[in-house]
């Protein structure tokens, strides 16, 4: 039987998300509508390469959003409220609550939102090396201070530490390194440096859109 886990992809509202790619979608002019589109696109392509994999048995997005929760109805992805709306932190630790309040036993996972050169395989590989070792483990991104995937298998709690330096905070909680080669996986875009590296590995088909590319 195929390992699964359950994932949450907590998603910010566009208003304060990637405010380091104002400009990246208009030629610089920096259009908060324009800005919008793209921070969303990045989550839809994230959360279609989750939804394609095999080790994903539950795919919950973390956002209040209005613009968020009607673009991922459209696209069939299950959301829960950002709740209780103190930060990403607490919201995933109400996302694990909600996912284990109906299976204790699950293995649960976040994956950030922000990986639009994300392949299935790639998250099927991590999601199985990661539950092989048991209890808490992280994919670094490629930076390796942040954090772009933990898991907590069955009877361990997710304890996410994200924020500036997740890696070191999570490594610091016990969490064991994940040290595969997936760079998309590894890419999340924050900047247009990033944006530019994830254009080279093959940026998903809403990112592409939002870019006019």
């Amino acid at each position: 039987m195929v390992p699964t886990v359950d994932l949450l992809v907590p998603v910010k509202p566009l208003h304060r998300a990637k405010t380091r790619l104002l400009g990246a979608a208009d030629g610089g002019a920096g259009d908060p509508r324009a800005h919008a589109r793209l921070a969303l696109a990045l989550a839809r392509d994230t959360l279609a390469a989750a939804a394609a994999a095999s080790c994903v048995r539950r795919l919950v997005a973390i956002t209040s959003d209005p613009m968020v929760l009607d673009a991922l109805a459209g696209d069939g992805v299950r959301t829960v409220p950002d709740s209780p709306d103190a930060g990403l932190n607490p919201a995933l630790r109400h996302g694990e609550r909600v996912l284990r309040g109906t299976d204790p036993g699950a293995a649960v996972g976040v994956l950030q939102a922000d990986l639009p050169a994300l392949r299935p395989n790639e998250l099927d590989a991590a999601v199985r090396d990661g539950l092989a070792r048991g209890g808490r483990v992280f994919c670094p991104d490629r930076s390796g201070s942040g954090t772009t995937l933990l898991l907590a298998t069955t009877g361990h709690p997710l304890e996410p530490r994200f924020g500036a330096g997740s890696a070191a905070a999570h490594r610091g909680t016990g969490a064991a390194e994940l040290a595969g080669n997936w760079p998309g996986l590894r890419c999340d875009v924050d900047t247009a440096d990033d944006l530019a590296v994830a254009r080279a590995l093959g940026l998903g088909p809403a990112t592409r859109f939002a870019l006019g590319s």
